[in-house]
């Protein structure tokens, strides 16, 4: 049988030790927090989003979505525009600033996971890995409940 309490301290350690390494990296090279980071990922793959779109992706509250958005636009690198449908709600987008500092930032972002993650293991290990943690994460979504 397998030990569950053992297996949420792992993925809590992998988890702290992934987090750790990335932003270390990421702020090093480019001064990006990997919170920042992780927002303007998600928002250059999902053009159009909202705070609550955010919000949802990460399983965060709306108002702390807003408060990672309200930094990286302090910064220069999004913008909140009108919602063409929605008066009450805007769209975030990335600046072109935000946009380049994306670019290289995902290349140091994915090499750093390869390195770590890709490198430990072998690729059918980790694709039923991946599988596994897909599932659980669908079975725990709120919207599951």
């Amino acid at each position: 049988m397998v030990d569950l309490e053992r297996l949420h301290q792992d993925l809590v350690w992998l988890e702290t030790e992934l987090w750790n390494a990335l932003d270390t990296r990421l702020r090093a090279e480019y001064g990006l927090p990997l919170t920042w980071f992780l927002v303007m990922r998600f928002l250059t793959h999902h053009p159009g989003r909202r705070i609550q779109d955010i919000a949802r992706e990460f399983a965060i509250t709306a108002g702390g979505a807003s408060k990672v958005v309200d930094r990286i636009e302090a910064a220069g690198y999004c913008r909140r525009c009108p919602h063409p449908h929605d008066r009450r709600s805007a769209i975030v987008e990335l600046t072109l600033d935000g946009q380049d500092l994306m670019s290289g930032s995902a290349e140091v972002f994915e090499t750093e996971l390869r390195r770590r993650i890709g490198s430990a293991t072998t690729e059918p290990s980790l694709a039923q890995f991946a599988a596994t943690l897909s599932t659980l994460r669908a079975a725990l979504s709120p919207n599951m409940r």
